[in-house]
C-alpha cells in the first residue's frame, strides 16, 4: 500500500491551499501538491509501564479522552460531509507517490534539530507532558530556524510523526503558550485530522483537470474543504486547552499570533483582546455585517484570531469542558487511593 504523509498548521491563514500545506516557502513548488495523511496515534498504555508524571502540579491528565469528547461540533459535522464524497479513499491511494514524502521528509530533518532529554530538554518535557494529558504517544519534536512564528505536524504512514515549531515561535511565546501550542498539534493527531486533508486536496487538484465542469466541482470542494479545515482548528484549540488548563493561555497565543512582538508581549492584554472579538461579533450581527464576514472568511484555511479566542473562551465556561475535567480529577483521585 503506498504511504501517505500529513501536514497540520497551526498559524498560517491562506486563501490557497497549496500554500497551506507547505507551511514552507523554501519547498520546490511542483511539491506543493504533495497530499498529507496523520496516522492514527496510540494513546498511552493504561499500565503504569508509559505514564508520565505530570511536571505541573495542578495539571489533570484525561487518560481515558477520546476525539469526539472534545471535537468541536462543526468539525463533525463538516467530517461527516467529506466522508460522504464518493471515491475519496481510491483517488487518494492511486495518486500518491513516495517521491514527494521523502522529498518533504528530508527537507524538515535535515535543517532542524530533534529535541530530545538531551537536546532542548525544557521543550521535550512540554511536548512529552502534553502528550501524556491528551492521551496520545509524544511525537518526535524538532525546532527550526524561521523569521515566520508557526508550528505544523507531519506524519509519514510507517514512520513516527513530529512536530517542528519555528525558532520565532519559541521566542514570541511564554513556555506555557508554547506548550498550548504543542497541544495543538497534538489535537491534529489526536482527531485523524489529516486524512481528510489528504483526499481533499487530491481531488480538488483533480477536478480541475476535468474540462468545463472541473473548475466548478474544484470550487465547490475547495470551499467545502474550508470550511472543514476552520472548524478542525476550533478543535484542536480545544486540546489546546484541555492541556493548558487556563483559556487564557490559548488566548494569549491567539492575541500574539495576530499581533504580537517580542518587544511589546508585556503590554499585551488578554481581557481586551476578548472585548476585540466580542465587538467584532456585534460589528457583524448586522446583515450587511454578516455578508461581509462570510465574504473574509470563506477562502480563510484558519477562522480569525478574534473569533477563536472568542469560541474558545465561551467552551471553557461550557458544562462539557466542565464534565472533562472533573472526570479527570476523579479518576486521579482514584489513582491515589
Amino acid at each position: 500500500m503506498a504511504s501517505t504523509l500529513s501536514l497540520c498548521s497551526l498559524s498560517v491563514n491562506s486563501s490557497n491551499f497549496l500554500e497551506f500545506c507547505s507551511s514552507n516557502s523554501s519547498f520546490v513548488k511542483p511539491f506543493l501538491s504533495v497530499p498529507f495523511r496523520v496516522n492514527s496515534v496510540k494513546p498511552l498504555a493504561s499500565s503504569g509501564r508509559g505514564r508520565l508524571s505530570i511536571c505541573r502540579a495542578a495539571a489533570v491528565a484525561f487518560r481515558d479522552l477520546d476525539a469526539d469528547d472534545f471535537r468541536h461540533p462543526l468539525d463533525r459535522q463538516n467530517t461527516l460531509l467529506l466522508r460522504a464524497i464518493p471515491g475519496l479513499n481510491e483517488v487518494g491511494k492511486a495518486l500518491l507517490g513516495t517521491v514527494a514524502e521523502q522529498v518533504m521528509l528530508l527537507e524538515n530533518i535535515g535543517t532542524s534539530v530533534l529535541v530530545s532529554e538531551n537536546q532542548l530538554p525544557e521543550l521535550h518535557r512540554l511536548m512529552v507532558e502534553a502528550a501524556n494529558i491528551l492521551n496520545i504517544e509524544a511525537p518526535d519534536l524538532y525546532v527550526r530556524q524561521s523569521p515566520v512564528p508557526n508550528a505544523y505536524t507531519l506524519a509519514v504512514n510507517g514512520r513516527k510523526p513530529f512536530v517542528v515549531v519555528h525558532t520565532s515561535l519559541v521566542e514570541l511565546l511564554t513556555r506555557k503558550e508554547l506548550q498550548a501550542v504543542l497541544a495543538h498539534e497534538l489535537g491534529h493527531l489526536k482527531c485523524d485530522h489529516g486524512v481528510w486533508l489528504t483526499f481533499a486536496n487530491i481531488l480538488t487538484l483533480g477536478a480541475y483537470t476535468v474540462p468545463g465542469v472541473g473548475g466548478f466541482l474544484a470550487q465547490q470542494l475547495e470551499e467545502q474543504l474550508f470550511r472543514w479545515l476552520r472548524a478542525a482548528e476550533l478543535t484542536c484549540d480545544r486540546a489546546a486547552l484541555l492541556v493548558a488548563q487556563d483559556p487564557k493561555v490559548v488566548v494569549s497565543v491567539l492575541m500574539k499570533l495576530a499581533g504580537g512582538c517580542p518587544s511589546l508581549a508585556d503590554q499585551l492584554n488578554v481581557d481586551a483582546f476578548l472585548e476585540q472579538a466580542r465587538s467584532y461579533d456585534k460589528a457583524a450581527s448586522s446583515p450587511i455585517g454578516w455578508y461581509m464576514r462570510n465574504a473574509q472568511t470563506r477562502q480563510l484555511s484558519h477562522p480569525l484570531p478574534v473569533l477563536r479566542a472568542r469560541e474558545i473562551d465561551d467552551w471553557s465556561r461550557s458544562p462539557e469542558y466542565t464534565s472533562l475535567l472533573k472526570r479527570a480529577i476523579q479518576l486521579k483521585s482514584a489513582e491515589k487511593v
